[in-house]
């Protein structure tokens, strides 16, 4: 049995990528980056600490990129860049091009790894993995948007064809525009196999009616704490199904996990997420579930 594959977003997770905060970003020019100002490296590494703190409890292994290219400040969002089935991985290409260069760090982590590389996207193709957001094995919804277009989709497709996978894309909103960061992830968080929470408003109507006829009920994020947050109010990482972790800060947000039957863990994440446009999903790379 493989000791790797992710085809699930809420199966309890065994396994996981991450990459520690180091001084590529730390140091990392803001305005350039579109980080909401400078960072604190002690700070940065005090808010990945506790995130890591709370998958180790939970009992998933985690594993680092130690590599530290002073290029790629952005690295420290290991969901990306890459995904993995149980056959093995596919490196996607970044939307963002300050972000090009992490690819090649995660298939060289998966080669040391002897994790077989199914496939990568090329250009003109591009795909990140926080627009990627399984239902099932069978089943995977791509957002298209400023880092996810429909010729990436088309090549992820073709690659995961052969283990019977159907890609239903959806069309994103502008939002904030072509610099900040709009994933399919940012409007959508599953939190069990038939319960997702979503930012009503911004919900492509096709991705609204895909889920009712799935039989997904989606909880609504309260608004002001999606817009307060920069969308990190719905940035909610599971650890198994009704079982997750968000960033501390939006009360109302917990409440409706909460009054939903999941248990939630808060981290503080000021520095890391709430400047840098990331949550805990942004921070991992699922490399085992089940």
């Amino acid at each position: 049995m493989n000791n790797f594959g992710a085809l699930d977003m809420v199966a309890p997770l065994r396994g996981v990528l991450m990459k520690r905060p180091g001084s590529a970003m730390a140091n990392a020019d803001a305005e350039k980056w579109h980080y909401t100002g400078p960072l604190n490296a002690k700070k940065l590494q005090a808010d990945h600490a506790a995130l890591v703190a709370i998958i180790e409890d939970f009992g998933a292994e985690v594993v680092f990129l130690e590599e530290d290219p002073l290029e790629l400040a952005d690295a420290v969002f290991t969901h990306d860049p890459s995904i993995i089935t149980d056959a093995g991985a596919i490196v996607l290409r970044m939307g963002k091009p300050l972000r090009r260069g992490e690819e090649a760090l995660h298939a060289q982590f998966y080669l040391a790894r002897n994790i077989p590389l199914l496939g990568t996207i090329k250009e003109p193709g591009i795909v990140e993995a926080g627009d990627c957001i399984w239902l099932d094995r069978e089943t995977l919804l791509v957002g298209l948007g400023f880092r996810t277009n429909e010729a990436g989709a088309v090549q992820l497709e073709n690659i995961l064809a052969p283990a019977g996978v159907s890609i239903h894309s959806f069309d994103l909103p502008i939002y904030q525009g072509q610099r900040a960061c709009l994933h399919l992830m940012s409007l959508v968080s599953m939190l069990d196999h038939n319960l997702a929470l979503t930012c009503q408003s911004l919900l492509p109507v096709r991705l609204q009616t895909f889920f009712d006829a799935r039989g997904i009920t989606c909880l609504a994020a309260p608004e002001d704490e999606f817009r307060q947050s920069g969308t990190l109010s719905t940035n909610i990482l599971a650890l198994a199904e009704r079982r997750c972790v968000m960033v501390a800060g939006f009360p109302k947000t917990e409440s409706v996990l909460v009054d939903a039957g999941c248990q939630v863990a808060l981290f503080e994440g000021s520095e890391l997420c709430r400047k840098a446009e990331g949550g805990p999903t942004c921070l991992t790379r699922p490399l085992l579930r089940g």
